[in-house]
């Protein structure tokens, strides 16, 4: 189940937390984040080459690239067993922004995306169907865990992909990781 624990800056316990997908939708709406649910055209075995993913999710991701200018897609899928998954889990645990959306469609499993567009900290756990766009110039980070379970389809504007541009903000390091969000928001 998706959640949403609203924190304030300085990492105290959350303010609020919610499981319910339209409370979710409607308070990250308004800090200009899109969170939608999507579902398959067809359906996929759990071992669906890239082409097959993006083909059953054709329609949404085409009315993305029409709102957003998206020029491309692709799908990212990150196990356990990926050999680099200390360095990659590293590179998005810091504060940064970016200079276009981040888009993140979860086609199966899990990650927690920190969003810090104020004086609060939106934390926000993608599950399967879960769809996230974080605006241009959002201060965020993203946990995908220690041993991660994630297949995303991303869109780009740009050939390059996202390029962060790091705050130098250790707010990350007061903010729960993704074990402990689970261990602290699941029963």
């Amino acid at each position: 189940m998706s959640l949403l624990a609203v924190y304030a800056d300085t990492g105290a316990a959350p303010l609020e937390v919610t499981g319910d997908f339209s409370a979710m939708a409607e308070s990250l709406g308004a800090i200009g984040v899109r969170f939608e649910r999507w579902t398959a055209a067809a359906p996929l075995a759990e071992d669906a080459p890239q082409e097959a993913i993006l083909a059953a999710y054709a329609e949404s991701v085409e009315r993305l690239k029409g709102v957003y200018g998206f020029q491309s897609a692709d799908v990212i899928s990150v196990t356990p067993e990926f050999p680099e998954k200390v360095a990659l889990r590293q590179k998005f645990l810091s504060e940064h922004t970016h200079i276009d959306f981040e888009v993140r469609f979860f086609v199966g499993g899990r990650g927690l995306f920190f969003l810090h567009p104020d004086d609060k900290v939106y934390a926000v756990l993608c599950e399967q169907g879960d769809l996230i766009s974080v605006p241009a110039d959002v201060k965020h980070w993203f946990d995908m865990g220690a041993e991660p379970e994630l297949k995303c389809i991303r869109l780009f504007t740009t050939p390059d992909g996202w390029v962060a541009q790091f705050t130098g903000d250790d707010i990350a390091e007061r903010l729960p990781k993704l074990e402990q969000f689970l261990a602290e928001h699941r029963p």
